[in-house]
């Protein structure tokens, strides 16, 4: 039952952020990854709301698996970040790409941290 959850919480996480890319990546005329950026740091933001309510014993694991290991894992992209830094880096945009390599880091520790402060204000 367990890759089950994964699966269907996966189905719902790739075109998700596929199109949360596409909708933020076209609002912005400029070559920073806007859409990457953004789906990073939401999926951030509920990897930390959905730890701190697994922590509270305000959700089952099979919550956790389901959109944590499933949505989670197909909305966010390491894989994506990775390369669309290196590419700002070779094409000559250096300040984008260190904007996204420490943006990246810092807001989505922050948006995970968020999440679980916010978890923990709910369920105490």
């Amino acid at each position: 039952m367990n890759w089950l959850l994964v699966i269907v919480g996966g189905m719902a996480g790739a075109p998700l952020r596929y199109l949360t890319d596409r909708i933020v990546q076209a609002r912005h005329d400029s070559g920073f990854p806007w859409g990457t950026f953004t789906v990073n740091v939401v999926g951030c933001l509920i990897l930390g709301l959905l730890t701190g309510a697994v922590a509270a014993g305000a959700v089952s694991s099979d919550v956790q698996l389901l959109l944590g290991t499933g949505l989670c894992g197909a909305l966010t992209t390491y894989s994506t970040f990775s390369y669309e830094t290196l590419r700002l880096a070779e094409g000559g945009a250096r300040f984008y790409a260190v904007a996204n390599a420490l943006g990246s880091v810092v807001a989505g520790l922050g948006a995970a941290l968020g999440g679980v402060a916010v978890a923990e204000a709910l369920w105490p």
